[in-house]
């Protein structure tokens, strides 16, 4: 009876309403059980348009990926930035950017990512690159024999120092290395509650969540951060504009840096390990790429082990075609992001085809990539892993078809528009060159038989974790 009554308060032209009978909760507890297997169900019977009521949100789906750039180009109408704003400074505990407060903040921020393009990526790379090996070596340069590790810990481990290094710079106490793992094992502890605070859950019944964001954010005050040495161009350029805005405390800043440590490496360190663990778990693909990587270092006069400094050019990185057909493959595969919009205004949304959406000033229009990731339309058998499904004749494939007609969008782990991932550049960089090193340096293997899958509490967040550890072993490569 809910259902219907609230279904004839629609306005002409609304979709369909799918509302739920817990009064606030709406269907929030079903899609979190599974948004892919409920937003497909709703497909079924309401076509490619429909709202949901999800805790006290009316979110707009549309289904049909030939509709998403109708979305993406009403970048005025129905925005992003003011959503991710307040999320993130709810879930990161600096004060709201607000124009008033700190006029032109939010701009000058976004103005820096450029450091994240270009010429000033080349650098950052080169930086990732060096921490990468010096860290490889030092963690693995003694592994003449089998060694046996976790491989999500180990991604992790990896992962986390060399972006922190490269960021923000080297810890020069004796013990560094202990430091950022210290830094480390509390962001994991943090990272484990962040969808919960994404979902407006408060911090204070996450259990010890508030404290370990505290003793996180201490780690990024100004006197912490001086001590580092060699850290980025664009966090010394985010450091010179924060010390503009006099009503940003020295904590209010602190915690901003903390924010773009999770946001450089939160998505980043699960998506390596899945491009890791499908290489693995296939040995033809694990071959063709280090073919190519054993190919690039020989044609390039170039010698492989821990002693020796490998150095690539975006060039060349970009020329690894089996490399990034694996990654973008395990990308698809493990990607579940929501891209959100809200509607600025009463407003028609017109797509293609004459149809029209009417929504109301506050209305949220999402985008489930996942849907298009899986669909069998586009990508043939899309739950196996094919890691050269991105190649045609030797050359990048960025054709990709539904229903006869030619997709714009086909693949997207990093959002869309303008909520499309700055850093996303850099992470596609550095996720390959971690697997250069990893295959070019050491022989892998996974040394436990075990499925692994995908973990669904972070569905719409991003890049899903696994749901087990798994044990593999390396050695130093002949």
């Amino acid at each position: 009876l809910f259902i219907f009554f609230s279904a004839f308060n629609r306005k002409t032209g609304e979709p369909p309403l799918i509302n739920g009978w817990i009064p606030y909760l709406g269907k929030a507890l079903i899609f979190r059980k599974d948004a892919y297997k409920f937003l497909l169900d709703q497909q079924k019977k309401f076509g490619d348009i429909f709202t949901v009521h999800i805790a006290g949100r009316y979110i707009t789906f549309i289904m049909d990926p030939f509709q998403y750039v109708y979305v993406i180009r009403n970048s005025k109408q129905l925005e992003f930035h003011e959503f991710a704003n307040k999320m993130a400074s709810k879930t990161f505990d600096y004060p709201a950017l607000s124009k008033g407060k700190f006029p032109e903040l939010k701009e000058n921020l976004h103005r820096i990512y450029q450091y994240l393009q270009g010429k000033p990526l080349d650098i950052i790379s080169d930086h990732m690159m060096k921490n990468l090996q010096d860290i490889f070596e030092w963690k693995c340069s003694q592994a003449t024999d089998w060694e046996t590790e976790k491989m999500y810990k180990f991604c992790c481990s990896v992962m986390f120092e060399a972006s922190f290094v490269t960021l923000y710079g080297r810890v020069p106490a004796a013990d560094g290395h202990k430091v950022i793992s210290e830094i480390r094992d509390k962001f994991i502890k943090f990272d484990a509650s962040f969808p919960y605070l994404a979902a407006n859950i408060p911090i204070e019944l996450l259990g010890a969540t508030k404290k370990v964001r505290k003793e996180l954010i201490h780690h990024f005050l100004l006197q912490n951060m001086t001590k580092w040495l060699g850290g980025s161009k664009v966090v010394q350029a985010r450091q010179d504009i924060f010390e503009k805005y006099e009503l940003l405390g020295d904590y209010d800043k602190a915690a901003h840096h903390f924010a773009f440590l999770w946001a450089s490496v939160g998505n980043t360190i699960p998506a390596t390990f899945w491009a890791m663990y499908y290489l693995l778990r296939h040995p033809e693909a694990l071959a063709a790429v280090r073919d190519e990587i054993d190919h690039l270092l020989q044609s390039t006069g170039q010698k492989r082990g821990p002693t020796y400094n490998i150095h690539l050019t975006r060039e060349q990185l970009d020329n690894l075609v089996y490399l990034e057909s694996a990654l973008n493959e395990s990308l698809r595969m493990c990607s579940s992001s929501m891209n959100i919009r809200i509607s600025q205004e009463d407003f028609v949304l017109k797509l293609e085809g004459n149809q029209e959406v009417v929504l109301r000033k506050g209305d949220w229009i999402a985008l489930y990539p996942q849907i298009l990731h899986m669909d069998p339309e586009v990508y043939e058998d899309p739950k196996e892993y094919k890691f050269d499904r991105y190649i045609e004749n030797g050359k990048k494939k960025t054709t990709f078809y539904k229903a006869g007609r030619k997709l714009k969008y086909f693949l997207m782990p990093f959002g869309s528009g303008i909520s499309m991932c700055p850093g996303r550049f850099l992470a596609m960089n550095e996720m390959k060159m971690f697997l250069f090193i990893l295959l070019s340096h050491f022989d892998v293997e996974l040394a436990e038989n075990k499925a692994v899958r995908l973990d669904n509490s972070r569905m719409g967040l991003g890049i899903l974790l696994p749901d087990v550890d798994i044990a593999f072993r390396y050695k130093l490569r002949s």
